[in-house]
């Protein structure tokens, strides 16, 4: 029996009838570009965060760029950032105009270490970008008031933290705005790309509007330089199905990642991720374990040899990616995040993940490590 990192068929089969009357109702309307669907979606997501605004986009990646376009940043502008993270949170920075400064991150959470941003911080910093990686939220009181301190932007990337809470708020809802991702593997998934930013700002919201529509507010009528950036009517359709079950799809990743946790608690080598007390919510859009002793690579190709899907989120990190050599990083500038790259590994997780599947992953993990 194969178990994958994450089952789409699964999902997609249990909502199968009602994906394909929403996909149905859009091509018979044939209104595909920021339809009613679009709107309904945008309205859904406003009520799900309690955000005045809610501005849907092509992609998670268009979020964070266009959210940072909204600060007019320069070449000599700086944004603190982790290293520790997929490349659209840094690459948005740059697209956006400014630099990327990294920060190193925290042993337990992955998140950002929150004593290390005021070390990074100049006469140049403009905002801060954190991001709540594999669903774990920030400690976002705290990064809060070190913006505010300091008189910075704060961006949320919660690419992986759909439905994560932090003292009860959701995670995004912290900052001037929350950059949302829909890929097909994230909590909410479409079947395709998309993307949301949420933010409490008027002149945020309006901005974006602009932007992801070629800079205008009337049609034909351009106040600014914009992108295509426009959220399909037909993936908005299938998102307003799929976010009626989200809640209950959070709450099963926590009990997969509770019954994983307690497997593999005593087991040698294996560090498992924390599991916050409410208020607090991890959103477990991954469950990822850190593997010591080198023996991270031995336990893949055992999990492989078994026909378990595993990956490594992030295998380098960004301050040593070739297309970062021109800031100047070198190895050892963040010990933390280049401790981890080594370490950490990513487990099947989703909803419909069988416990008798944990089971039998747990098992050739003891008997592996």
């Amino acid at each position: 029996m194969k178990i994958p990192l994450a089952d789409l068929n699964e999902q997609h089969k249990n909502l199968k009838q009602e994906i394909e009357q929403a996909i149905a109702n859009v091509v018979n309307k044939s209104n595909f570009i920021l339809g009613e669907e679009v709107a309904k979606f945008e309205q859904e997501i406003q009520k799900y965060f309690s955000a005045k605004f809610a501005i849907g986009v092509a992609s998670g990646t268009d979020a964070l760029v266009l959210s940072l376009m909204c600060f007019n940043l320069k070449q000599t502008d700086e944004v603190i950032t982790t290293p520790f993270t997929f490349i659209a949170t840094a690459e948005a920075i740059t697209r956006a105009g400014a630099k990327p400064v990294f920060c190193d991150i925290d042993s337990a959470t992955y998140n950002i270490n929150l004593d290390e941003i005021e070390k990074k911080i100049t006469s140049k910093t403009r905002g801060i970008v954190v991001v709540h990686l594999y669903g774990m939220p920030a400690e976002l009181d705290k990064v809060k008031k070190i913006a505010e301190k300091h008189k910075l932007f704060l961006i949320e990337d919660c690419a992986q933290s759909f439905g994560a809470d932090f003292n009860g708020k959701k995670a995004g809802t912290f900052g001037e705005a929350g950059c949302l991702s829909f890929f097909p593997a994230k909590t909410l998934g479409a079947l395709g790309d998309g993307g949301m930013i949420i933010t409490d700002r008027e002149d945020i919201a309006d901005k974006v509007r602009m932007f992801r529509n070629h800079g205008t507010a009337k049609k034909y009528y351009y106040k600014m330089h914009g992108f295509n950036s426009r959220l399909d009517t037909l993936q908005a359709a299938i998102l307003n199905i799929k976010l009626k079950y989200i809640d209950k799809w959070i709450t099963l990743r926590i009990e997969k990642a509770k019954y994983y946790n307690k497997l593999l608690a005593a087991v040698k080598n294996i560090v498992i991720p924390v599991i916050p007390t409410l208020p607090t919510k991890h959103g477990f859009n991954y469950y990822t374990v850190a593997v010591k002793n080198n023996k991270r690579n031995a336990l893949m190709d055992e999990l492989s040899k078994n026909d378990i899907a595993c990956a490594v989120y992030y295998p380098l990190c960004l301050h040593l990616q070739e297309v970062y050599m021109s800031l100047g990083y070198k190895k050892g500038d963040f010990k933390t995040a280049e401790g981890l790259q080594e370490e950490v590994l990513s487990l099947p997780m989703y909803p419909e993940l069988s416990l008798e599947s944990i089971d039998k992953i747990c098992s050739v993990i003891k008997n592996a490590v």
